[in-house]
Formats: C-alpha cells, sequence, structure tokens
C-alpha cells in the first residue's frame, strides 16, 4: 500500500511538473499598432493584432436577439443584433491586456472620452446580460452566441492554443461591458469590449484580469483588383457565354449611387452598346450574403437600376434595350465565408437579351 501511495504521489507531481501554464506577457505582440485616433489604454498589453486592408465589420448598435430555429457550426443558437452597421474597409483586431485592478467599466469609458476629443460619438453601449446573448467569449458550443463570437468568431483566432491571446478569447467571463462609437474626421468605426476573465487551468494566470478586444473598420472603397475589360472583350465574353461579369462598378455599403470611381467602366459599356446597335442587355445586381437575402435582393435591384438610368441618361442608350434585375446572393461565383468570395460575389453582370 505504501508503495502504490509513493507512485500516485510520483505520478501526480510528474503531471504537475508537466503542466505548462501561461505567462502573462512582459512586451506587446509583433507589429501590434494602436488606432491613431484613439490611443492605448495606460498601461495595456498588446497580445495579439490583425490588420487587413479591406474586409467586413458588422457593429452591433443593439442588443443581440435570437434568430429562431438557427445555430452554427459550433451548435450555438445564432443571436444577432436587430441594429447594426455593415462596414467594409482597413480592419484592425486587437487584444489589450490592462493593468490588475483595471474594471471593464473604465476601459469603456476611456475608449469613449478619447472617441469625443477626436470629435466621435457613442453609438450604443451595453453590459452583461443586457448586451443580449451568451454571456462567453469567442470559442464554445451548444450555447448561445456572444458578442464576441459575433465580432470575432472562432474561426477567426489563428493564435497558437493557450497562448495568452487564447486565453483572453476561450476562457469564461464574469463581468462584460461593450460600447460602438465612430470617429467621423478618421471614417472610422470601433468597437470596445471590454471583459473580466474567469480563466482556470493552463491560463489560471489571467483569472480575474480585464482584457479589451477593439475591432476598428476605417470605412473606403476596395482597391480594383479585377479586371477591368473593354467595350471589345466584353462582346468576347458575351458572345463566348451570354454574360459578362464586371467588377468596375463601384458603389458604397448598402447605397445604390454608382461611384465615380466606376466612370471608366460605365463608359466601356456605352462604348460597347454604341458599337452593337441591335444588342439588348439584362443589366444583373449580384450581392454576397451579408445582411441577409431580402435586404440584399433589394439593393440588388436598386443598384441594376441605377446603372440602366446612367447609360440612358449619360451615355444616350435607348432604355428599350436595357432591362434591370437583382438576384441578391442567389448566384454566387464563390464562397461568402471569407472576403476575398463576397467580393467576387458583389459585380454587375451584363446578360445578352436578343
Amino acid at each position: 500500500m505504501k508503495s502504490l501511495k509513493i507512485v500516485a504521489a510520483l505520478l501526480a507531481a510528474s503531471m504537475s511538473a508537466g503542466a505548462a501554464v501561461t505567462p502573462v506577457p512582459a512586451a506587446d505582440a509583433a507589429g501590434a499598432k494602436d488606432p491613431a485616433y484613439l490611443g492605448r489604454f495606460a498601461g495595456a498589453k498588446a497580445l495579439t493584432y490583425t490588420a487587413v486592408d479591406f474586409d467586413s465589420l458588422i457593429l452591433p448598435l443593439s442588443a443581440l436577439a435570437a434568430v429562431p430555429g438557427q445555430r452554427d457550426g459550433s451548435n450555438n443558437q445564432i443571436f444577432a443584433p436587430t441594429k447594426k452597421l455593415e462596414l467594409e474597409g482597413r480592419r484592425t483586431h486587437t487584444v489589450y491586456l490592462l493593468p490588475e485592478g483595471t474594471a471593464p467599466l473604465a476601459a469603456i469609458r476611456n475608449y469613449q472620452n478619447a472617441a469625443k476629443a477626436k470629435g466621435g460619438k457613442i453609438l450604443f453601449e451595453c453590459k452583461d446580460t443586457e448586451c443580449g446573448g451568451g454571456q462567453s467569449m469567442s470559442t464554445g458550443g451548444g450555447g448561445r452566441q456572444s458578442l464576441a463570437m459575433n465580432l470575432w468568431p472562432s474561426k477567426k483566432i489563428t493564435d497558437k492554443h493557450n497562448s495568452a491571446p487564447y486565453c483572453a478569447l476561450s476562457q469564461s467571463i464574469t463581468e462584460q461591458r461593450y460600447t460602438a462609437l465612430e470617429v467621423p474626421a478618421s471614417s472610422a468605426h470601433v468597437a470596445v469590449l471590454a471583459f473580466t476573465s474567469n480563466a482556470n487551468g493552463d491560463c489560471k494566470n489571467f483569472n480575474g484580469r480585464t482584457f479589451v478586444m477593439l475591432d476598428t473598420v476605417e470605412t473606403k472603397a476596395m482597391a480594383q483588383t479585377m479586371d477591368a475589360p473593354t467595350a471589345d472583350e466584353m462582346v468576347a465574353a458575351i458572345t463566348a457565354s451570354g454574360r459578362v461579369a464586371l467588377y468596375g462598378i463601384l458603389f458604397d455599403t448598402n447605397k445604390a449611387e454608382v461611384k465615380p470611381e466606376s466612370k471608366d467602366t460605365m463608359a466601356e459599356i456605352g462604348k460597347l452598346l454604341a458599337a452593337n446597335k441591335s444588342l439588348k442587355l439584362l443589366v444583373v445586381g449580384h450581392t454576397d450574403n451579408v445582411g441577409g437575402f431580402a435586404p440584399n435582393l433589394d439593393l440588388s435591384k436598386k443598384r441594376a437600376e441605377a446603372v440602366v438610368a446612367q447609360l440612358v441618361s449619360q451615355y444616350k442608350v435607348d432604355a428599350k434595350r436595357l432591362q434591370a434585375f437583382g438576384v441578391a446572393f442567389a448566384s454566387p461565383i464563390a464562397s461568402n465565408v471569407e472576403e476575398a468570395g463576397r467580393a467576387r460575389n458583389r459585380r454587375v453582370e451584363l446578360v445578352a437579351n436578343n
């Protein structure tokens, strides 16, 4: 019996020695940068930083509400904001560890004050269960989606398992506060989620510590990287396949006004129709899947109509040769899971109607 106790003690000691408790970082993550229009909470450490030149963010402006009958890939009941802004532009994501003894409210008020000092304003704020959805961070299954899951879902986490940022985004929490901010002078919107961790196990060093998850978008049009076909190339594509997809006709998010940057592509369509007098076209608007089908169906139709209206008014095309349609995201040519695919799906197509 004594030998069994000795073996058990040795085994326990061995397991304890092998356990790797995640240390509290002494320095920022490599390459981390603070938004110039906000700065940083004094004494905070940046644990992880991601910057993408063009991406999207759905900014919650209301409490999350259940979406009946729908679950995500982790079997969480889907919760989404009833009021929101759908933004596109340069996006950054940063997770900060705040100094010991800092409360989430202190972080929220500091960020709000920093935004107001730059001429910004508070769009929304909430705390704990008032925010709706689950009271958890980005990981977890079988429960209810949380604010963190809406802003930075687990599929976006690329940090090493049980690293400091992974500990921040994977442990349960005891308190959360959220605010949405706008800084017009910088064309920026900001989501600030401050939370106190209820960490244990390998992440126990962060128990009781407060973190800030900061997501920003500086609104701008996507740089045009897709081919911009000439009138002759449009003819060749329509002759070969009956249609041509155009990416040079640009719109602001959720808007149907053709932007001035679309002038070159619109001029080529004008040339196409001027050189092919018998050609009739369906002008078809396509969107990605952000925001639901019904709103996108209406938006895609309005965008197609705006293209037709400009061709008629500015390029003297006979309106009888053009017919506008919108199909929302009913005809994708790429996956809508990632921004690269969504960008390919946002397009205007010219379809032969002879």
